[in-house]
């Protein structure tokens, strides 16, 4: 018996069911992302866990709990080509032209998982976690990002090195592949698997929530075991979410009455609308105050307390803020609100909580609020706001021209000796404010400005000649001497301006330089310097009473001692040093609140978890919530969100 010829150099397919060959594309794809999971974890743990306290005994945990992950991600990831390669007729699903389509979707799909690979792993050493919040809103400003990542890492490497693997793994599985196109699938024979899979899906989407697998009290184990685009997508969804529906509330009437009484408590003003629902005070001046003299806020980037020697670094970076801070009144016991600039911004400017999870500068309907521009301007100054990079970034622009204050970006930089991709550098920066105060001070009102510096910024590069600064590889600590060096020169150099023994600046950062540690809110990073520094009517002191950004606005308010009326959250530390207080904070999609060592943090869920803090050893113990400080937190970012989403904070 003839044996049938095979056409010369063609590859035979397995042996193996249609069917199964015909969805052999989703197979190798799942395949193929679950191993790259895995790969990522491993390396994520060996690099980052030790410093969490992470030993080899929860790598199965983790691993098991990553495999879940990936694997429900998968469903939602390779749904739609499952889909096609179910209702595709087979007389296409045969073609060349067929062929080439699907060659070339799991190409580019390979291409991305090993690229996106790579990046978690980047993203991680910098934010300590997986794709989150702070990845949604890179991810609207394209231009800084992308620029960003192409200076600071090797992105021509990382291409080249995805697109070969890519092409060395659709060669070694081109037989497997082929497979799938060689026999006809009949329709009843390709439901099965399809309906297999949407089923899955459905009960995915139905009863298995991103973070089920957030198994325990360390936040970067659930970090390392977490799906990264999972992650993201979650984010997405909840980047403006109705705070009732995701976090712990109460009454408002309620609400409003615990955060009222508790405001009211400190003695600070006396409420003028209470009626209405507004939690608006009226201060009353002060005969010992400053009077109307200038205020520069100087806002630095990522200008962590962790560099600081003064705050017990062992490092020496930041000598000229050290020497500001000694000569004025250094405030040792300082928290940012969040991790990101925004975060910081709204803090100081608005005196508002971070509410979850987007701050007030990005969110709708932000015009007309509340704000110490707004009360200077009542007041008579000339306000403004100064940023080194363009003021689209982040929404800045228009959430400063909208609230009382004129604005300065990059478009009104002439002079520049250097500039990266987030802006110019803070000296040039800080040469264009001495320019503009001066312009102001001719004009004979007095001026109120805020300055946002970006220099202490991947991707760390910077002109040449600064002392102990290299051009570019320093990182972040070649980062904070530059920005340090820039304040004390800008410091120097006012000095010799007409308006200077006439000026408080206030020298403060937005927030920590990166949040790292295994907590869901590390308290530890988001400590940062303040100072308060005016050689001619202030002496040199020292403040260890816990103060926030939210406090910064009321406390230099209070200094300067003019009454005005407006509903901040937060407190003037200096003029009742005494009363209770209590610090809040953000990190992603959790806010907290602090008091006297108990810290009380809020989730997504309704969730709510409570420890005690060792500030000295920063450890932290789990512990019974504090019934009183859980009602409180409750109402500080309840009738904050109210407040803001009823017009009320205006």
């Amino acid at each position: 018996m003839n044996t049938p010829s095979t056409t010369a150099g063609a590859a035979t397919p397995p042996a193996r069911h249609h069917v199964t060959d015909r969805y052999w594309p989703v197979l190798v794809l799942s395949s193929l992302y679950m191993a790259l999971g895995a790969m990522l974890r491993l390396a994520l743990w060996w690099k980052f866990g030790q410093a969490a306290d992470i030993g080899p005994g929860r790598l199965p945990q983790i691993l098991a709990s990553g495999v879940a992950a990936d694997l429900v991600e998968c469903l939602y990831l390779f749904a739609p080509l499952t889909i096609y390669i179910f209702a595709v007729p087979d007389r296409w699903y045969r073609t060349k032209w067929n062929r080439r389509l699907l060659a070339a979707g799991t190409a580019v799909t390979i291409f991305i998982a090993l690229y996106l690979s790579v990046m978690e792993y980047y993203f991680f050493e910098e934010f300590d976690a997986r794709f989150n919040l702070v990845a949604v809103d890179y991810l609207m400003y394209p231009t800084e990002v992308i620029g960003d990542i192409r200076d600071e890492y090797p992105v021509a490497t990382m291409f080249a090195l995805a697109v070969a693997v890519t092409a060395a793994l659709l060669w070694l599985g081109r037989a497997h592949l082929r497979a799938g196109y060689s026999r006809p699938a009949r329709f009843r024979e390709r439901l099965p698997p399809a309906a297999a899979h949407l089923l899955l899906l459905g009960a995915a989407i139905a009863w298995f929530p991103t973070d089920m697998l957030a198994f325990s009290r360390n936040r970067v184990i659930n970090e390392i075991a977490a799906n990264g685009p999972s992650s993201f997508f979650r984010a997405l969804h909840t980047n403006e979410i109705d705070y009732h529906a995701y976090y712990r509330t109460s009454d408002s009437s309620a609400a409003f009455r615990t955060l009222t009484g508790f405001l009211g408590s400190r003695g600070e003003g006396e409420f003028t609308r209470l009626a209405e629902g507004r939690l608006d005070r009226r201060i009353a001046p002060r005969a010992e105050g400053l009077g109307k003299l200038n205020v520069v806020v100087v806002v630095g980037e990522s200008f962590g307390a962790e560099f600081s020697r003064l705050h017990g670094s062992a490092q020496d970076l930041t000598p000229e803020f050290d020497a500001i801070a000694r000569q004025g009144i250094w405030f040792s016991n300082t928290y940012a609100s969040g991790t990101r600039t925004v975060r910081g911004l709204e803090a100081i400017t608005a005196s508002f909580p971070p509410i979850p999870s987007v701050s007030i500068l990005r969110r709708p309907n932000n015009e007309h609020i509340a704000s110490w521009g707004q009360i200077m301007d009542e007041a008579g100054y000339q306000s403004s706001f100064l940023y080194g990079g363009y003021g689209y970034f982040d929404n800045m622009t228009y959430f400063y021209e909208h609230n009382g204050f004129e604005v300065l970006d990059r478009n009104q930089i002439d002079k520049i000796r250097f500039e990266n991709i987030w802006g110019v550098s803070d000296e040039d920066l800080f040469d264009r404010a001495l320019e503009h105060f001066d312009e102001r001070h001719a004009a004979g009102k007095p001026f109120f400005s805020m300055i946002m510096t970006t220099s202490n910024h991947k991707p760390f590069t910077f002109r040449a000649g600064v002392p102990g600064v290299p051009e570019r590889g320093g990182g972040r600590s070649a980062g904070v001497r530059y920005a340090d060096f820039a304040l004390g020169e800008f410091i120097r150099d006012a000095r010799q301006h007409p308006w200077f023994d006439d000026t408080v600046f206030v020298i403060v950062a937005d927030h920590g330089a990166r949040v790292y540690g295994k907590q869901e809110i590390p308290l530890k990073t988001y400590e940062i310097p303040f100072a308060i520094y005016s050689p001619k009517h202030l002496a040199p002191s020292r403040v260890d009473t816990l103060t926030t950004q939210i406090d910064i606005a009321p406390t230099v308010l209070g200094l300067l001692g003019f009454g005005y009326t407006a509903p901040f959250f937060g407190r003037d530390v200096l003029g009742h040093p005494d009363s209770d207080a209590v610090a809040l904070f953000s990190h992603n999609h959790d806010v907290a609140i602090y008091r006297d060592g108990q810290l009380v943090v809020f989730g997504l869920g309704k969730g709510t978890k409570s420890f005690s803090y060792d500030r000295g050893k920063d450890r932290y113990t789990p512990v019974k919530a504090d019934p009183a400080l859980a009602d409180l937190g409750v109402a500080y970012y309840q009738v904050a969100y109210e407040l803001f989403r009823k017009h009320l904070y205006e």
